[in-house]
């Protein structure tokens, strides 16, 4: 399966609007909200157009990955900017086929051509270490509050950056966005039954969970 990679354009947006829908419903409550994520996000100043790509077979959007600006704050509060990417997707016909491996990895490359110190985000660690992902506890790297939450992670693409302190991790604003108008832009796809099912179990579990 020949698998192209390039920077999504504005023609693409309903595509990744669907294969988000598609990759995540149901998957950690009934329906999702990840296509509107992707809809929204690029309203906000912390998105990163040239960050935002697209996985192609045949001509036909069948992954995507969106990364925005973050950061995060050592004790002195001395900030230092790194990356996030979400939402990230493959639609359900192609995932296990290397479309996920292959946008990642790309991503990861230009975000070193950034100068970028670290990738940093909220995911199961199982989709994640195997790309070189770890514990943001492991660089001691906290959220805002303090708490090592079990599903932070970071790739730290400059070794021994972060030794030495203490930092606090903050996501981008446009992450705590209003849900408010999220019935109404679904209602624009074709309609599909949400329902219940264990993963959301396991999810409502992963986002509770600290680590000491």
């Amino acid at each position: 399966m020949n698998i192209t990679i390039r920077t999504a354009t504005e023609q693409d947006y309903r595509a990744i609007e669907e294969v988000n829908r598609e990759a995540f419903w149901n998957l950690y409550f009934p329906g999702c909200n990840e296509h509107y994520l992707a809809h929204e996000l690029r309203q906000h100043l912390d998105y990163i157009p040239e960050m935002d790509f697209v996985a192609l077979v045949d001509g036909k959007v069948v992954g995507s990955i969106i990364y925005s600006r973050s950061y995060i704050e050592d004790e002195e509060s001395k900030r230092v900017e790194t990356l996030t990417f979400g939402p990230f997707c493959v639609h359900p016909a192609y995932q296990g086929r290397g479309v996920g491996t292959t946008l990642i990895n790309h991503s990861i490359e230009e975000a070193r051509k950034r100068g970028a110190k670290a990738i940093i985000i909220l995911g199961d660690p199982r989709n994640y270490c195997r790309h070189g992902f770890k514990s943001s506890r492991d660089y001691h790297i906290s959220d805002s509050s303090g708490r090592y939450p079990f599903g932070q992670l970071a790739l730290v693409l400059e070794e021994g950056f972060f030794e030495g302190k203490l930092w606090h991790f903050h996501y981008s604003p446009a992450f705590e966005m209003d849900m408010k108008g999220l019935d109404q832009f679904d209602s624009s796809f074709p309609p599909k039954e949400k329902k219940h099912q264990p993963s959301q179990d396991l999810f409502s579990i992963a986002i509770r969970a600290y680590l000491d």
